[in-house]
């Protein structure tokens, strides 16, 4: 195959107050013509900086790009000035970035912005760039593309800016496309229709893309070959099933363990101990010794060679040297790990349950001006003691907003919600609210926001015993303090430390602890992996579950990822508009979903699994057969035992009919 691009011992340094990071270590590899090549890894693992380093969009100063090649048509980019690179970036390499919003001015019309560069790159007339801007928002899928030629950024939804990006990127037909994690922060149903998108384009442009992201289920579905970076080194390489049904590097067996498959059902997911390295003094030997389990003398001595597994896949690993021990990779022992979840499911509904929460018929309006948005619209649910309630649905459904209200961050419009019998927005209960606090508490989806970075973290996790004095003393409190650290896995050294000295993971884990300070009942979890790679999800959701069976807790688990909700959860609740649209145990509703929308949540989450991704079938919710306002309303029913689904009368005689027939 022809190499439209050759990377050679690339070395990108950033200059810091603390001395040299070495963020790239020599990365190697090729992209060949008309390929999708991915880039996965942890956060600060080096991909997004090779990309930019690619285009030479790292900052100088700090960023420098220290020794190596970037072969282009025959030319070595690392010896470019700006003036030439400005010829290089947009017309024959262009990028898409993580975040739409940033990347496009706000003051410009999409139009212009498109025109813009065509204009520049292409030498085309005003005339010409605008028909050919028009068609480029055809081609990504926006629609009256004439009209939207004329609309500004902030009047798009977060889906369609990317594709104005992706259509900017395009514009001037680039033969290599770098894309920066382009669907990290859209829902699972738009995340399927940009990678839609970024296929068809590839296949019909013929451009090669490297597609960089840390979603091993998006790699399955998009990818030809992928490479695993850690450390700022890529450790292993090769074709997408190589990678995926054939790994041979221990942190590609950690990565691929921690994601939860929607065909599996395992009692607890394999996370990656410790964390990455500091890259101010990267270690010796393997970067990765430090937390791989199979680590042997010679990784902390030597850094293991590329040793070649075929023609196309290549590892950088001491277990693959004839003499070392032979290894079975930990992921094909995770179905003897298996157990039915029919017959968990069977065993719950079995036993005498007790509810803890009663959702009835609440609603919460939010008024603009003469608007009113109905955010939650009259749901209804109810949580039982020791259970994970999960609440799925795409961004602006209402769940968080559901969460909110719960626990009186917001006053509900309409509507109970009973707490142990207890109406918690009754005015009268208001003496009863600090017993209340106490019993709900609260895990925020950004760990760095929700957290007062002026106080350090043994305050932060105190802060709950103070206001509730459940400390008699500072030595009582401290005691506390070091014990709830050990709980969620971190170490009383890191009491007196301040957020800004922790990563996303160890901020949710301290976001955790604070709300276990207070000994609650009820956790409702807002997004509380949403921010995290996909190793450190793996260790939150597994701390949750422990946590659950020592102390008995009982948890709203809100989230868009419904990999992680089926896993995590007993029961999920799928909210669209407001509404609660179905409504069944975890395994019911993922093998026999029967709300039109459910269906389509479903078949846009990217599976871990490259055979599975290329047969199956996106189901696309046609908003127009929901309820429109004519006839009679769909509510929701109990078709069966447990499963609920929003439908009309006449609907609900046709499913009965189809449950009886089986």
């Amino acid at each position: 195959m022809e190499k439209i691009l050759e990377v050679k011992d690339l070395q990108v340094s950033f200059d810091t107050y603390a001395g040299e990071v070495k963020a790239v270590r020599g990365v190697s590899f090729h992209l060949n013509k008309g390929e999708i090549l991915a880039i996965v890894g942890e956060s600060g693992s080096g991909k997004s900086v090779t990309s930019k380093s690619l285009m030479k969009l790292i900052p100088n100063p700090p960023g420098r790009i220290t020794g190596g090649e970037i072969i282009f048509k025959g030319d070595n980019l690392v010896n470019f000035t700006e003036k030439q690179m400005q010829k290089i970036r947009g017309s024959d390499i262009s990028m898409i970035f993580q975040d739409p919003m940033t990347s496009l001015n706000p003051t410009m019309t999409v139009g212009n912005q498109i025109i813009e560069s065509i204009i520049k790159h292409q030498k085309q007339s005003k005339h010409q760039a605008k028909d050919k801007a028009i068609k480029l928002l055809e081609m990504v899928g926006i629609p009256n593309p004439e009209k939207r030629l004329s609309s500004y950024p902030h009047q798009f939804s977060g889906g369609m800016r990317q594709r104005v990006v992706i259509a900017m990127a395009i514009s001037c037909n680039p033969k290599v496309l770098i894309a920066d994690e382009p669907t990290t922060a859209l829902d699972v149903t738009i995340q399927a229709q940009i990678l839609e998108l970024l296929r068809n384009l590839q296949k019909r442009m013929e451009t090669s893309i490297i597609f960089i992201t840390h979603d091993l289920g998006v790699v399955a579905n998009i990818a030809d070959r992928v490479a695993v970076m850690y450390a700022g080194k890529i450790v292993e390489i090769g074709k997408v099933e190589e990678i995926f049904y054939n790994p041979q590097h221990p942190y590609t067996w950690g990565l691929l363990g921690a994601m939860p498959n929607l065909n599996e059902d395992s009692e607890e997911l394999i996370t990656i101990p410790g964390s990455p390295p500091n890259l101010l003094n990267p270690p010796n030997g393997d970067a990765f010794a430090e937390r791989n389990q199979y680590a042997m003398k010679i990784d902390y001595q030597l850094e293991p060679p590329m040793f070649k597994v075929s023609e196309t896949h290549f590892a950088a690993t001491w277990l693959l040297h004839e003499k070392s021990p032979k290894i079975i990779p930990p992921d094909t022992l995770r179905k003897h790990r298996q157990v039915s979840a029919i017959e968990k499911q069977k065993d719950r509904l079995a036993k005498k349950r007790e509810k803890l929460l009663e959702v009835k018929n609440l609603k919460q309006y939010f008024s603009s001006g003469s608007n009113v948005v109905k955010a939650v619209d009259g749901i209804n649910f109810d949580i039982y003691k020791g259970e994970t309630f999960g609440l799925v649905g795409e961004s602006g459904c209402g769940k968080s907003t559901t969460g909110r209200t719960i626990i009186r961050l917001y006053e509900a419009t309409d509507g109970e919600v009973l707490y142990n019998n207890v109406n918690i927005h009754d005015k009268r209960v208001s003496g009863d609210l600090q017993k209340l606090n106490q019993n709900i508490q609260m895990i925020f989806q950004d760990p760095y926001s929700s957290l007062n970075p002026r106080q350090t973290v043994a305050d932060i996790i105190a802060e709950g015993m103070d206001i509730h004095g459940l400390a008699s003393s500072k030595k009582e409190r401290l005691g506390k303090v070091y014990e709830l650290l050990e709980t969620v896995g971190l170490n009383r050294e890191h009491a007196n430390r301040y957020p800004h000295e922790f990563s996303g993971g160890q901020r949710q884990r301290i976001g955790i602890a604070r709300a276990l300070a207070v000994d609650p009942e009820f956790i409702i979890a807002d997004e509380p992996i949403s921010a995290l790679d996909v190793s450190i999800q793996a260790q939150v959701v597994n701390l949750m579950k422990k946590l659950q069976k020592e102390k008995g807790l009982t948890y709203l688990f809100i989230a868009h990822d419904l990999s992680m909700v089926k896993y995590i959860s007993d029961r999920i609740g799928v909210m669209y508009k407001g509404k609660i649209v179905e409504l069944a145990e975890s395994e019911e509703l993922y093998q026999n979903p029967l709300h039109a929308y459910t269906k389509s949540l479903l078949s846009a989450i990217p599976l871990p699994d490259p055979d599975t991704e290329k047969i199956r079938k996106r189901i696309k919710f046609d908003e127009s057969l929901f309820w429109n306002g004519e006839g009679e309303e769909p509510i929701l029913r109990e078709v069966k035992e447990g499963h609920w689904v929003s439908c009309t009368e006449q609907d609900f005689q046709s499913i009965k009919k189809q449950f009886n027939a089986v």
